[in-house]
């Protein structure tokens, strides 16, 4: 500082003696003004500048899974992570979520030698960027209404906000999260998978987090640490062949939506889907079960096998095509399916059965396809209105539920039948109908009958899943399930003894006996629960963290990290 300070006082005494009683050199007066403006430029930088803090990655990156790694060599050689990451991850965090964004170089392997036809995987290149090929598809109103200036009114108001009230960028990636990631992906698909399950093994203790309540899950740590990693690495590459409409059209409307607006989300998403199937953790067979029936389905026939026919050849197609499923017989495959038929359809292709994981909401452990442990339970979930999925969502207080247990429907499997014959018109508290009678509905709808009661029935149909264990979670009654051999949804990570109750069927009987038995303080916990519970059942427009297309997601993958020995 003070040494700056002299320099600049013997400039000026210069400038003076030139200028003062003698014959004035405007050269020297130039070179004495650049001299000090550059001076000018660079003392704030030399006054302030610190040495930044150095990051360091964790302890237990110190070594891979193949053996030593030399960390110090691996941090110097990193680069800075590209603006695409930043974009990505801005656009994650607005609404409150944090997630880990994604890597912008990663090494392709030399897996893509053994394909047959070259025009139908793109070309393999060193540090290509991730994903950057992927875009979101705005509709054109949308695009308008993002284009078109904001109203005076809200141009006013933003004028009036005082900083406090703008809105905070989103945190700066740091080196230590951006090395984390390019540390993963220097690594194979399944040694990453390895360092993942280790790392969730080790998982630290959650004991206060203000996104996930503890007592829905079975280890909320455990379930925590595998969606951080899954956020941070997770790749999925979608095949692209098949036609519309039982291949890439998502339908959005109806009881077994699931499958379409998980395959919407999917297909659109930047952060989770690659075009570089050399680094993919899962390959999505992009399949509608529903669109399947209704497209090769013979009304009354009663023959599914035209349909499994077809799944069949799809497969040996890619299996044909791509060395992918060949390579693991098809156990990095994924399907999901919501239509009841979904576990018929794989019949005819014995790895397809065996070895793929299946997610499916006719998770009938009796059939012989659903095999818990290894395939996903999907939720059921009836959407009337795509553009408002969220429609009708919440209930009533507890004080204002006066019904004990609401069911009404149609009369169709073996459990049904037996729970009217029990209770129908047989006690006022137990709201039990087939179709709604007009008596009833006139009073009070279907809706507002599972927004008043305590319990909702959940009897299964046809198949052992219904629609009614999503809907009694979105209207805030506790779900009463009635089938035997069922795997509740998602029940890989939640604990269901928390918020239902699971009746056998033989104890129809023995129903109001069964829930009166209940202490109060038990059912306003399990209430409190099913209201917890929701935000993990909800489809949004655009996907947020922990909603049902991550939740689904996160089983897939976690069923996948547990195959990996």
């Amino acid at each position: 500082m003070n040494e700056m300070f002299r320099i600049a006082l013997i400039l000026m005494r210069e400038l003076f003696v030139t200028c003062v009683g003698k014959r004035i050199d405007w050269r020297r007066i130039v070179a004495a003004v650049a001299i000090m403006t550059v001076a000018g430029i660079f003392l704030p930088s030399a006054m302030f500048l610190h040495r930044p803090d150095v990051s360091y990655l964790p302890g237990s990156l110190g070594t891979d899974l193949n053996g030593t790694v030399d960390m110090a060599e691996f941090v110097n050689k990193s680069t800075t992570v590209h603006l695409s990451e930043d974009i990505n991850k801005a656009s994650h965090d607005q609404s409150n979520l944090h997630q880990v964004g994604s890597v912008a170089s990663m090494n392709i392997s030399t897996d893509f030698a053994q394909l047959t036809t070259e025009e139908e995987i793109p070309a393999v290149h060193e540090n290509v960027p991730a994903d950057s090929g992927h875009t979101v598809n705005v509709p054109e109103h949308e695009k308008e209404i993002m284009q078109s200036p904001p109203p005076p009114a809200l141009r006013r108001q933003r004028r009036n906000l005082s900083p406090p009230f703008v809105s905070r960028p989103p945190p700066p990636i740091t080196r230590r999260e951006s090395n984390l990631q390019r540390y993963l992906w220097s690594l194979s698909p399944n040694d990453a998978l390895l360092y993942a399950k280790k790392e969730i093994e080790r998982a630290p203790v959650i004991t206060n987090d203000p996104h996930l309540y503890a007592p829905l899950f079975r280890n909320v740590s455990v379930f925590k640490r595998s969606y951080e990693l899954m956020e941070m690495m997770l790749k999925v590459y979608i095949y692209r062949d098949g036609r519309r409409p039982i291949f890439h059209h998502p339908q959005l409307r109806g009881i077994y939506a699931s499958e379409g607006w998980f395959m919407k989300h999917l297909e659109a998403s930047n952060q989770f889907v690659t075009k570089y199937p050399g680094k993919a953790h899962l390959f999505y067979l992009p399949y509608s079960a529903r669109q399947l029936e209704m497209a090769l389905y013979v009304p009354n026939s009663h023959n599914m096998r035209p349909l499994s026919i077809f799944l069949r050849n799809y497969v040996n197609l890619i299996a044909s095509k791509y060395p992918f499923w060949n390579r693991t017989h098809g156990s990095d495959h994924f399907l999901v399916a919501c239509h009841d038929w979904g576990p018929y359809t794989v019949n005819e292709h014995e790895e397809l059965r065996r070895n793929t994981i299946k997610a499916l909401c006719n998770a009938d452990l009796s059939e012989g396809v659903f095999v818990a442990g290894r395939d996903v339970s999907l939720p059921e979930t009836t959407i009337m209105n795509p553009r408002r999925p969220l429609r009708y969502v919440g209930g009533k207080r507890v004080s204002q539920r006066t019904v004990l247990a609401f069911y009404a429907g149609l009369m169709h499997g073996r459990v049904r039948p037996v729970l009217l014959q029990y209770w129908q018109d047989k006690d006022e508290d137990m709201k039990i109908y087939g179709p709604i009678p007009y008596r009833a509905s006139g009073k009070m709808s279907y809706v507002e009958h599972m927004k008043s009661s305590k319990y909702c029935i959940c009897p299964m149909g046809y198949e052992v899943n219904s629609p009614r264990i999503v809907e009694a979670i979105y209207y805030e009654c506790v779900p009463v399930i009635i089938a035997d051999n069922f795997v509740p949804p998602l029940s890989d990570v939640l604990d269901w003894s928390a918020f239902s109750v699971i009746v056998a069927e033989k104890d129809i009987p023995k129903l109001k006996e069964i829930l009166i038995a209940i202490p109060t303080r038990q059912y306003m916990r399990m209430q409190t629960n099913v209201k917890m519970l929701q935000k993990h059942f909800l489809w949004h427009l655009r996907p947020i963290r922990y909603d049902l297309f991550h939740m689904i997601l996160h089983s897939i993958w976690f069923s996948r990290l547990n195959q990996e020995q």
